[in-house]
């Protein structure tokens, strides 16, 4: 289960807003770092999204005993690889008003013949995707055990 995850966005603000919305949750400061923020699902899984300022990065301890901590990383890339798949409590439609009122990317694709996600861009740039009741309930179908080592048995012979 992920609990949490990070992100950094140009408006980190509106950004953390906006996915709080798509969470039901709310939006709050990040009490670590100065300009972030963080999307509150206000789940039993304690579900939150840390939106840190573009450019921001986490970067490991020098010591052997020491955390990571964020800091300014000036060869950020305004794209990369990391996505992350989040089940939402909103309908496909309100991520489509949503989407439409912030000029963001949205599309329903097809991952193979297992399942549908939202294809959700925040500010046009950082991916994630969104699986509303319906999209979650395909998800979960496909990712259970038994279907999921059924569909890996079956590529294995294909290979």
């Amino acid at each position: 289960m992920i609990h949490h995850i990070s992100i950094a966005a140009h408006n980190p603000l509106h950004v953390s807003q906006v996915l709080a919305e798509v969470l039901q949750g709310t939006s709050i400061s990040f009490p670590g770092y100065p300009g972030s923020y963080v999307a509150l699902a206000l789940d039993s899984q304690g579900s939150m999204i840390e939106v840190h300022p573009f450019g921001t990065a986490l970067f490991p301890g020098t010591e052997a005993n020491e955390a990571s901590h964020l800091r300014a990383n000036t060869a950020a890339s305004h794209y990369c690889a990391n996505h992350t798949a989040i089940s939402v409590p909103v309908s496909a439609d309100q991520i489509q008003v949503i989407a439409t009122r912030e000029g963001w990317r949205m599309v329903q694709c097809h991952r193979g013949n297992y399942f549908d996600v939202i294809e959700f861009w925040l500010e046009n740039q950082l991916l994630i995707e969104l699986l509303p009741p319906e999209l979650a309930t395909q998800y979960l179908t496909f990712m259970e055990p038994r279907s999921l080592q059924a569909t890996v048995a079956a590529v294995a012979l294909s290979s």
